[in-house]
């Protein structure tokens, strides 16, 4: 992100040399890209927030920074504001989208901030901080609607993790242990439904094994554990 705002900065500088703004908004527009380039946010925000006032929110580079500044000095509706103007501009947009999301995330808009990652990974296809943000999300209403003892509803969220993010660890790992233990509850009442429940264990197991790395043995002997209850179930069932 440091890197992202110093060339975004030089943009703006750059931009001065061919503005058409009066004497006075250039130079709040450069003393706001010199404070920016000090990390001096606040001066910055105030430099930039009032320049986008005076100029009817065009400038989208000036939005963008602006955005960044309003987050790095807790001003999360402002944060909003300014990086919506530059998703509407498409500036930057990737980003601007993830900006703005993160805004929302403080402000504990859950519904803006999951429609915000949808909408921008519509319009960023494969961005990869997008895909992991929006399963990300989904992976944690899994584990809320777990811990709720609410199965049904944990099980949809990891699969639309997965829907999202087919590689995704935390998703694969959730889904394979929840149905391991309800087939492991099940073996003795009902080898039947103790089957379904292990073979999709075992779908989503083999699919996370080859991610981990070596030093992380715990998912391989589950899936271990899932083929040895299968030849059992089956043997019973003989």
């Amino acid at each position: 992100m440091k890197k992202l705002i110093l060339s975004l900065a030089l943009c703006c500088a750059a931009f001065n040399l061919f503005a058409q703004d009066t004497p006075e908004l250039a130079k709040l527009r450069n003393d706001g890209i010199a404070a920016l380039e000090a990390k001096d946010y606040q001066t910055a925000y105030t430099n930039f927030s009032s320049y986008m006032n005076q100029t009817n929110n065009q400038d989208s580079v000036i939005a963008y920074n602006c955005g960044i500044c309003a987050d790095k000095i807790k001003k999360p509706a402002d944060a909003v504001k300014y990086f919506d103007i530059a998703v509407q501009k498409k500036y930057n947009l990737a980003n601007a989208y993830i900006g703005k999301a993160g805004a929302l995330k403080d402000l504990k808009k859950d519904n803006e901030y999951v429609a915000t990652l949808k909408e921008g990974l519509e319009a960023n296809p494969g961005n990869k901080t997008l895909t992991r943000l929006y399963a990300t999300y989904y992976v944690n209403q899994g584990i809320m609607a777990q811990k709720a003892k609410k199965v049904t509803e944990a099980e949809d969220a990891y699969k639309q993790a997965i829907e999202i993010q087919p590689n995704n660890i935390n998703a694969l790992n959730s889904l394979g242990s929840l149905y391991y233990s309800t087939g492991a509850a099940l073996v003795q009442s009902d080898a039947e439904k103790a089957k379904v429940e292990f073979q999709s264990a075992k779908k989503y197991l083999e699919q996370l094994v080859p991610l981990l790395s070596a030093d992380k043995p715990a998912q391989k002997k589950m899936l271990d554990n899932v083929n040895t209850m299968l030849n059992y179930i089956n043997s019973v069932l003989k």
